[in-house]
């Protein structure tokens, strides 16, 4: 096997999926189902409030950045795994998986500080009403979108930079079904320290500071709805966070599943 920089692999074997053949072909259904429901939901939330100008609003505005977010997240890992089931392989390029890493290193942050202005968002409409349309200005909106491109395009390329460093030896096998960052990591038979830094360092800051941000944000909006006088209220004014709570909660659950509980969450 030839040299590829500092690595002696020149690819990665992806046995997250493995298992029976009618497994697969099942497992192959729900992923393609997914990842198409996934592509038209989102890109018809994306025309919709650029097509509708009721919908040109602070909200929609960061909904239609989440939602393109969502369509490149899923975009990353999902066709790669459909054409290796395609093809019979489970194989995958050392230069592929550095480049799966780094987008998905991008999109999943950018996932968390949506959310997390989302929330803020709400905050503001709920909490400060009178004032929404002074704090989110829609150049500020622009501004922070684009700082969140920006900070999240430096860690990736940050974490893939001293990824490329390592050296993988003989042991090329990912129990997983894409090229998550962690379980790579683990495969290096070089010093991690450096990159064990990054993940628990400016990872663990970049993941604790959404989720922080989220539970200021509702905490306030709690608060708030529960001093209002009526039930009709309370209930009006839940309902405007309510489905951005779900996706919270779907988001960091998974989150949290995969990354506290590894060893049964990387192979399906």
């Amino acid at each position: 096997m030839g040299r590829d920089n500092q690595t002696g692999v020149t690819e990665f074997i992806l046995l997250g999926l493995s298992g029976q053949s009618e497994q697969e072909k099942v497992l192959f259904g729900l992923f393609l189902w997914m990842y198409l429901v996934t592509l038209i939901g989102n890109f018809l939330i994306v025309l919709a409030t650029n097509c509708d100008s009721h919908l040109q609003t602070p909200m929609y505005f960061f909904l239609a950045n989440l939602s393109c977010v969502n369509i490149c997240f899923s975009s990353v890992t999902i066709p790669k795994m459909l054409v290796n089931h395609i093809l019979g392989s489970k194989s995958i390029s050392y230069m592929e998986c550095m480049t799966q890493i780094y987008f998905f290193i991008i999109f999943i942050n950018m996932d968390g500080f949506l959310l997390s202005v989302m929330a803020y968002d709400d905050y503001t409409a709920i909490c400060c009403p009178l004032h929404y349309t002074m704090i989110m200005r829609p150049k500020l909106c622009v501004l922070l979108v684009a700082a969140f491109r920006v900070s999240t395009n430096v860690h990736a390329l940050l974490h893939t930079l001293l990824m490329v460093q390592l050296t993988f030896c003989s042991n090329n096998a990912v129990y997983h079904f894409f090229c998550d960052p962690y379980p790579i990591l683990k495969l290096s038979c070089s010093n991690t320290f450096i990159n064990d830094l990054m993940v628990f360092t400016v990872g663990g800051l970049v993941f604790m500071t959404p989720f922080t941000c989220i539970i200021i944000s509702y905490d306030y909006i709690f608060s708030n709805v529960l001093k209002l006088p009526s039930a009709h209220g309370i209930r009006k004014a839940l309902s405007t966070c309510r489905s951005h709570l779900t996706v919270v909660s779907l988001f960091y659950g998974a989150i949290l599943e995969v990354y506290m509980h590894p060893s049964s969450s990387y192979s399906v």
